[in-house]
């Protein structure tokens, strides 16, 4: 063992790629690998974001369209059909949105609203943040109550 062959452990340094600017017996030096000229070829270049080189870019060709409501409250819409199968496998009949975040029907943090596609057919006592009117008349229609939390 001597200089001439001594390396490090494998694993200890990763390989950084070819060398450029290290003159012109690198093959890579003069420009380093640059090109001629341009805004490119420049020390200190950065674009921003969706830069297109001047062009306009096409975020702003592009025509806005649409609204956002940005008080819109968003429900996680569960039908009666859902409620229905969940009573017939567990045999609840008091339903709240706890009974349906363990069920894995919502999610948490989410509001809750009974929507009426389907049909019952057991007495529910069921608590959610909004109800649907025909929801509404299904539930009352068995003698069930529909309570808006």
């Amino acid at each position: 063992m001597d200089l001439s062959n001594l390396k490090p452990a494998s694993g200890a340094t990763r390989h950084q790629g070819k060398r450029k600017g290290r003159g012109q017996g690198s093959g890579r030096g003069g420009t380093s690998t640059r090109g001629n000229k341009g805004q490119k070829s420049v020390s200190g270049f950065s674009h921003k974001l969706g830069f297109e080189g001047g062009q306009m870019p096409i975020q702003r060709r592009l025509p806005k369209f649409g609204f956002k409501n940005i008080n819109r409250t968003e429900y996680k819409g569960i039908n009666l059909q859902t409620l229905e199968e969940l009573t017939q496998k567990t045999g609840i009949t008091s339903i709240d949105v706890q009974t349906l975040i363990d069920a894995g029907l919502a999610p948490k943090n989410k509001l809750v609203k009974i929507l009426g596609h389907g049909k019952l057919s057991a007495k529910l006592e069921v608590k959610a943040n909004a109800f649907s009117k025909s929801a509404k008349e299904a539930i009352e229609a068995l003698q069930g109550t529909a309570i808006i939390l």
